[in-house]
């Protein structure tokens, strides 16, 4: 099949086609990249190296599977590693695809760069995003979850600013990919891989191994082109399976976010905990530690009685927690305004809606080894409006201590 406008592609995918391969585990995602490039005749791969930033420079290779192709700098943009990276990258892959030559650019992500951005920002560009996969050590996962170093100790930090930590950077790289290309592992043991499934139980997880490169059949009729046609391997399946930016970006919003479900094998728990009664600010706030310790990943949303218009997120890993206003519920808008509000939004809150509150509730989900599932219920629970303080009414739970002003910063 030819391409149109004279640019490369695969079979049934015309055009340039652009996978993001990230992951602070770096040996597993460079393995990921090594296979992709090994399995699709034509692909390369480009790398940008933040590590020499603070010599105010962005190292860009772009290798295929024999080597290095290519080699650049990037200046510094605003002193921003990552911001150089933005300004650098689409030329680069436009460059490719006005090229005609190849079918597949893989974009190896540097360590601790969020395939979300990118993904946007190749998108932005006018190029066609095919797959994001995030390639996972399962060995690792514990530790780096519950590693709450900053990234800046550890020479991962993509600018000056960043006071991300190595926990909620994991976290969210494994969680926006769909796929997850998982490394062979001796170290890993049952225990392991069953807390990377309840972490995100709907992705595809592919296995990176030595039998990766054996012919197997292809779903959608998919192959690669020649020297010597073969059915797409399941990791270059998984890279030209497609990716909706949009869709990615909604499922990461706390209100329709595909949160785990209950789970419990192998020494892994998940608790999902759903409630329709506010919390009581001044409780919640003095239990967050203890709650923020009790898993190793918890994430949701949550209802303060003091603010009921506006629903928090919940993100914690690492020992540390994140709590911000992820907007307003929607209960608490005027009809018109729900036609500003996303279609998957007024579906996921259609699906859950209580005729007193509407879309207001509690839904937080804790999953960790060894987790105590009836002591973290019994605390939630205690830091709920007792029946006296509920039947108080809003009037009186607007009047409750502000306890969450500070963390909030309002």
């Amino acid at each position: 099949m030819t391409a149109p406008s004279g640019r490369s592609g695969l079979p049934g995918l015309p055009g340039l086609s652009v996978v993001i391969v990230g992951g602070l585990h770096a040996d597993a995602r460079r393995a990921a990249v090594a296979r992709l490039l090994a399995d699709v005749p034509g692909s390369v791969a480009l790398h940008h190296d933040l590590a020499t930033a603070a010599a105010g420079t962005v190292v860009r290779t772009v290798r295929d599977a024999t080597g290095v192709l290519d080699a650049g700098e990037a200046p510094l943009v605003n002193d921003c590693a990552c911001c150089a990276l933005r300004e650098d990258l689409v030329p680069e892959l436009e460059r490719l695809a006005d090229a005609g030559r190849t079918p597949l650019a893989v974009v190896e992500l540097w360590d601790s760069v969020e395939p979300k951005a990118m993904a946007e920002v190749v998108t932005a560009g006018g190029l066609t995003v095919t797959g994001v996969l995030t390639a996972v050590d399962p060995a690792l996962v514990l530790p780096y979850l519950g590693n709450g170093d900053d990234l800046a100790d550890g020479g991962l930090a993509a600018a000056a600013t960043d006071q991300r930590t190595v926990a909620d950077t994991f976290a969210r790289q494994l969680e926006y990919a769909p796929v997850l290309a998982v490394a062979e592992s001796p170290e890993a043991d049952d225990e392991d891989r069953e807390l990377l499934a309840q972490l995100h139980p709907t992705a595809r997880q592919v296995p990176i191994g030595r039998g990766d490169l054996a012919d197997g059949p292809a779903e959608d009729g998919l192959t690669v082109p020649a020297p010597r046609r073969r059915p797409l391997t399941p990791l270059a399946e998984a890279a030209l399976a497609g990716f909706d930016v949009e869709a990615a970006a909604a499922a990461q919003h706390p209100a329709c976010a595909l949160l785990p479900a209950e789970a419990d094998a192998h020494g892994v728990s998940t608790l999902v905990w759903s409630r329709r009664r506010p919390f009581h600010p001044e409780r919640l706030y003095a239990a967050l530690e203890d709650l923020t310790c009790a898993a190793a990943r918890s994430r949701g949303r949550f209802w303060l009685a003091d603010k009921p218009d506006t629903l928090y997120h919940w993100d914690a890993a690492g020992g540390a927690l994140c709590v911000e206003s992820a907007g307003p519920w929607l209960a608490s808008l005027p009809d018109a305004a729900w036609e500003m509000v996303p279609p998957v939004r007024r579906a996921a809150a259609a699906l859950d809606w209580h005729p007193e509150h509407g879309d207001r509730g509690q839904h937080l989900v804790f999953t960790s080894p060894g987790l105590d599932r009836d002591g973290l219920e019994r605390l939630l629970e205690s830091c709920l409006l007792t029946d006296a303080e509920y039947a108080a009414g809003r009037d009186a739970w607007q009047r409750l201590p502000h306890a969450f002003d500070t963390l909030l910063e309002v």
